[in-house]
């Protein structure tokens, strides 16, 4: 069961600040409020008080002032999660956030639980479960395009595509099943071409939604991109260069990079997880031999690889190494950088160009990552190897795992309403996969969704406070 006890917890991140803000929510939010609260002039209780309104006053722990607090009122249902709330703007100490929460506990509040406040806002209809989850897309985005796609689906444009889809599933479902209760008389209400055709639109509807899976993990979570290559290559120069920090060791010391080192770089809008790699050659170090495993292995898992390679040590061996890189980025976005060239003149860079691996379809930039020299060219390499299409504000792009589990279910049950009707099956059949859909589209939502265990799990994903 949920518990609808009166809850509060600090909103603010944990720590000291200029202001914190706790945020009480339930039936007995303006009435606990109103124990530990005196308004600086006139002395109408919070239960009183106008709704959408904040008051200047003061927050008492016994006969001591504990702190000149502002506090708003919400009443229900007009407020985040639909029940009477109440907002303090307190100072930031630590101390004060604590000690106005204990008065509250002590008064009659329970601490809220992970993402309580947005789970009350979903059971008092204020938002659909898509929605809900979006809150904390939008929270945690990082990039100008995560922050779109989140707030987006916040706003409800998901939720209205998928309620226009059931709905019209809806209807048909209806008239399908009309025809049950007149089987006798084999009447047919069910238009079956207008039935295929919108099954049809569906199934391509549904398809789309799916196929933005990639691009809407790509821009939630950051297009992975793996820096490999020959030990003493540069690549942690690079990383540290594009960081605009000393995240990697650099050393002249081959094999000083044993680890993965990853972190995230804004580029135009767009966050990339940049993975520098142990370098690769042949070691008897058991520590180094592990390192270049996990190197491969980030290479199966990396969207795009930048081939570092050193252009004053050219060899024969470099082609060793290609026979172990080049097949393992083929379905991949691979750009070869040609670093160093500040120590090679013009023609041994024509060389380079005109000899190094032609066959290998693959961006070549030649840079300096000690002095800085085409990084621009690199970040415009990158953000051409990301493919990202242009989001606009109103587009619907799936950025959920659990939706997108839920959306591959739905078109396995829609295929089978197009198999059916080609099969001319009966309409109990088709009413049947017709509902699957339906539910499917719902568990996004949240239409489908009772179980207190299943919200709970998909809420705990959530800050306190939130």
């Amino acid at each position: 069961m949920i518990d609808l006890t009166t809850i509060c917890a600090i909103s603010t991140p944990p720590g000291q600040g200029g202001i914190a803000v706790i945020r009480v929510s339930g039936k007995d939010a303006l009435g606990i409020c109103d124990t530990v609260f005196i308004p600086e002039k006139n002395k109408q209780k919070i239960v009183d008080q106008f709704p959408n309104t904040i008051r200047f006053g003061k927050i008492y722990k016994g006969e001591e002032v504990l702190d000149e607090v502002l506090v708003s009122v919400f009443h229900a249902p007009h407020s985040f999660t639909g029940e009477d709330t109440v907002e303090i703007s307190c100072h930031g100490s630590i101390y004060i956030q604590h000690e106005i929460i204990k008065l509250l506990l002590a008064n009659g509040c329970r601490l809220a639980t992970s993402g309580e406040f947005t789970q009350r806002a979903f059971l008092n209809g204020k938002m659909d479960l898509s929605q809900a989850e979006a809150v904390v897309d939008v929270i945690v985005s990082s990039s100008a395009a995560s922050h779109r796609l989140a707030f987006n689906q916040m706003r409800g444009g998901f939720s209205k595509e998928l309620q226009k889809l059931r709905e019209q599933l809806l209807d048909f479902v209806s008239l399908v099943e009309l025809e049950l209760d007149f089987s006798e008389e084999d009447v047919e209400f069910a238009n079956r071409t207008k039935l295929m055709d919108l099954v049809s639109n569906i199934q391509a509807i549904i398809s789309h939604l799916i196929q933005s899976f990639d691009v809407g993990n790509a821009i939630k979570n950051g297009i992975s991109v793996a820096i490999v290559g020959e030990t003493n290559a540069g690549k942690s120069t690079l990383l540290n260069l594009l960081l605009n920090e000393e995240k990697a060791i650099v050393s002249d010391v081959h094999g000083t990079t044993r680890d993965i080192i990853e972190d995230v770089i804004n580029i135009n809008g767009i966050n990339f997880r940049f993975i520098d790699t142990a370098g690769i050659r042949d070691t008897e170090d058991e520590i180094e031999t592990m390192g270049i495993e996990r190197t491969f292995r980030k290479i199966e898992q990396a969207s795009v690889i930048v081939w570092m390679i050193d252009s004053t040590q050219f060899s024969e061996k470099i082609d060793k190494i290609a026979d172990r890189i080049v097949p393992r980025t083929e379905s991949k976005n691979l750009i070869i950088v040609f670093n160093k060239v500040d120590k090679i003149d013009e023609e041994e860079q024509a060389v380079l160009e005109e000899e190094f691996l032609p066959e290998v379809k693959a961006k070549r930039i030649y840079l300096s990552a000690k002095f800085k020299k085409n990084t621009e060219e690199l970040e415009k390499a990158l953000l051409d190897a990301a493919q990202l299409p242009q989001i606009g504000e109103n587009d619907v792009v799936v950025t959920n795992l659990r939706h997108y589990e839920a959306l591959k279910k739905a078109l396995e049950s829609i295929e089978r309403v197009k198999q059916g009707l080609q099969d001319g099956i009966s309409g109990d059949f088709l009413s049947q996969d017709i509902r699957e859909c339906m539910h499917f589209l719902g568990e996004i939502t949240g239409g489908e969704i009772t179980g207190d265990e299943v919200l709970g799990n998909i809420f705990s994903k959530f800050c306190i406070g939130k």
